[in-house]
């Protein structure tokens, strides 16, 4: 559904993606990962238009992601970053509907969808009319997800959402996620510096490093078959870390 092809990107003399090609499933869920820095964000902020490649393409469904089509095409995209980027002066319904008020969807289609997500993402009702400030850390990143599901866009992409929530509130939202997932069967990229999670969400996990890929595939054929001995050294760190985090993605 998503390819970027021979893609480069700079920031002054910083190097971050090289010459990177990858397509991505649809239907699927694929998961970057990979240190810091190495340029997983930086592929997913291209897939939504946010940026644009130095060189290369960026494609949806085979058509470019430039300038003059990204209004159009980004309505087919989801979008959710690790600390929500909710609105702080609207309620968790407006920034929820914030879109379909723009584009002029009806206040009873509005109601509806809300109803629907609240129920598919386990959030309670009487927290739409708070104030991002009166929900808690998961309950945010709930509302983001609806606001991303809104339109219901055909992808979803999502930039380290739960990096920010404590541990117990990340163990219950990886469940949600996952089954959320499952059962909508979007296309979904998911941008985590977690193996574990990364294994946990994934039908695919992209490992990179320092701008380019360096394996893609299951966790369990990287192990078996390490491309490169970096691969073998990033899973063993990650396992060492896993074993101390109580999540899903862990266990």
């Amino acid at each position: 559904m998503f390819e970027l092809k021979h893609v480069s990107k700079s920031y002054g003399e910083t190097e971050v993606l090289k010459d990177l090609s990858v397509a991505v499933e649809p239907g699927k869920t694929t998961a970057f990962i990979g240190p810091s820095g190495c340029g997983k964000s930086t592929c997913l902020r291209l897939l939504i238009g946010l940026i644009e490649p130095d060189s290369g393409e960026v494609l949806l469904d085979g058509e470019p992601i430039r300038a003059d089509t990204v209004r159009t095409l980004r309505r087919r995209i989801g979008y959710v970053i690790q600390d929500g980027g909710l609105f702080p002066h609207l309620t968790a319904e407006q920034n929820i509907t914030l879109m379909a008020r723009e584009i002029g969807v009806s206040q009873s289609d509005q109601d509806e969808r809300v109803a629907t997500l609240a129920e598919l993402t386990d959030f309670p009702r009487d927290g739409l009319a708070r104030y991002p400030l009166e929900l808690s850390g998961g309950q945010r990143q709930r509302v983001a997800l609806m606001r991303a599901l809104m339109l219901d866009p055909e992808a979803l992409l999502l930039d380290e959402p739960l990096g920010a929530l404590d541990p117990m509130i990340r163990y219950d939202l990886q469940r949600d996620l996952r089954r959320i997932f499952r059962q909508l069967g979007k296309t979904v990229v998911i941008v985590t510096h977690d193996l574990a999670e990364a294994d946990y969400f994934g039908d695919e996990i992209v490992l990179m490093r320092s701008g380019a890929i360096v394996q893609r595939g299951s966790l369990q054929a990287m192990s078996d078959d390490p491309k490169a001995e970096f691969v073998t050294r990033f899973i063993r760190a990650q396992r060492g870390h896993a074993l101390a985090q109580d999540t899903p993605a862990s266990t």
